[in-house]
């Protein structure tokens, strides 16, 4: 089967990423999966894009050197997508061969398992703080803005060296770079004005007084040793930033969603606290952060499950699609941390030569976030209808805008009593049959 590129009449038929996947999109997934492998569907700004859907092909594209992230590969009139700043845009989301190679060996050594060892006791430190923050709270505490948010923000300022006051004016700017659909673009703009800028200062202050962090290595990388150029100093500390935190924090807040509604899910954690890295991995694959993978061009015509894609037209890896591959996982729409980890392994992380950095630092932040939350509050409940939570506007990626739950269910009423689901569950058992399909559906 080797399609053509449609004509102008044939793009209307095609479903829109902003429009016909909606908040749960795993069914319209399921459809197009059975379908076939690769659709077209239409991006936000009305250009056709290929979609692959299934999981070996999915995995295999993200390894594939012929489907570069280079957007100087795109066709012309292909791709519009964000425009950033030259300052910007020397970074690994959009670098293939050897130029990300030296650039991710740059980075490496910060997030390296050693280095993660000797951050798990600051992470739990920071974790306990927020929470006993909030806890001091009436009501509701949205978890999103008072645990997700600060945890993952200061963990990258410590790791980067980067003064925490700056780095919040620069989550509201990232905020809006991340769902450019939502702003004006004098906003967007302004947004971009004020990354640049901050980022400027915050390299010029390690100029003047470097210390023991990332940001000062990549300083002397590009002062000292030549191997960084301007663009790319600012550009990466500008991914580290943006990249850093947000798929983290929706980690973080889906994971500890599914606790505080699943059925029988808290109680088997609280049975086995060993269970809660295997637990971040599987909600990860089921309902996690990166829906779709960063947009690709192939360098030359190429076959995607034996599909022909035009060299140049921008390819989505359908990340959440692949996840739920029937051909992949056992029974994949359900939770089900008991899930063997050997054959295949969920994409959330990516695979290949982009496969992220701060993979290892995510998976800390998360499993201790999730940990000391039940440690210290283990009755936490959510404080409004599940149906009623609402998400980023983002196509790319699936987070929660907020997650309001009571810390102490004394303090009101909560809007499901997950304890009597609980004891209802006591009585199914346990495993993937028990864990219920509706878990990362909002």
């Amino acid at each position: 089967m080797s399609p053509h590129a449609p004509t102008p009449s044939d793009t209307a038929a095609l479903p829109s990423l902003d429009t016909a996947f909606g908040p749960d999109p795993y069914p319209r997934y399921a459809q197009l999966r059975e379908a076939a492998p690769v659709h077209q569907v239409l991006g936000p700004d009305g250009v056709p894009i290929w979609l692959v859907t299934r999981y070996a092909d999915a995995r295999a594209a993200l390894a594939d050197p012929r489907l570069s992230l280079d957007r100087r590969n795109a066709a012309p009139g292909k791709y519009a997508g964000l425009s950033l700043p030259p300052v910007l845009d020397a970074n690994l989301l959009n670098m293939d061969g050897a130029d990300h190679s030296r650039l991710r060996r740059l980075v490496a050594p910060a997030f390296s398992a050693a280095r993660m060892d000797a951050l798990r006791d600051r992470v739990r430190e920071v974790a306990a703080g927020l929470l006993a923050d909030a806890a001091r709270q009436s009501g509701p505490v949205d978890l999103v803005e008072a645990y997700a948010a600060p945890l993952s923000l200061t963990l990258l300022c410590d790791i980067l060296g980067v003064d925490r006051a700056e780095s919040r004016r620069f989550h509201g700017w990232t905020a809006l770079l991340l769902a450019p659909a939502t702003a004006t673009r004098a906003q967007l703009q302004e947004a971009l004005e004020g990354v640049v800028a901050s980022l400027a200062r915050q390299i010029a202050a390690k100029r003047a007084e470097p210390g023991a962090d990332l940001l000062s290595a990549l300083v002397t990388a590009h002062d000292g040793d030549d191997r960084l150029s301007a663009d790319e100093l600012l550009s990466l500390a500008f991914l580290l930033l943006l990249a850093g935190y947000e798929n983290t924090i929706s980690a973080i807040t889906a994971t500890v969603l599914a606790v505080v509604t699943e059925p029988g899910l808290r109680q088997r954690v609280a049975a086995d606290p060993a269970v809660v890295p295997a637990l971040v991995e599987e909600v990860i694959r089921h309902d996690g952060p990166v829906e779709l993978a960063i947009r690709r061009f192939p360098v030359e015509d190429l076959e995607i499950g034996g599909v022909l894609i035009p060299a140049g037209e921008p390819v989505l890896i359908a990340v959440g699609s692949a996840h739920r591959d029937p051909d992949a996982f056992d029974d994949p729409d359900a939770l089900s941390p008991e899930r063997p980890r050997t054959g295949s392994g969920h994409l959330g992380f990516g695979h290949g030569p982009h496969y992220c950095l701060g993979a290892a630092l995510a998976r800390l932040e998360t499993t201790t976030a999730l940990s000391v939350l039940l440690e210290q509050h283990p009755e936490a409940v959510l404080a409004l209808p599940r149906e009623e939570l609402r998400r980023r506007p983002s196509i790319r990626t699936r987070g929660l805008a907020a997650l309001p739950v009571l810390l102490d269910p004394a303090q009101g009423e909560p809007a499901q009593d997950e304890a009597a689901q609980g004891e209802a569950a006591q009585d199914e058992p346990a495993g993937p049959a028990a864990d219920g399909a509706g878990v990362g559906r909002a």
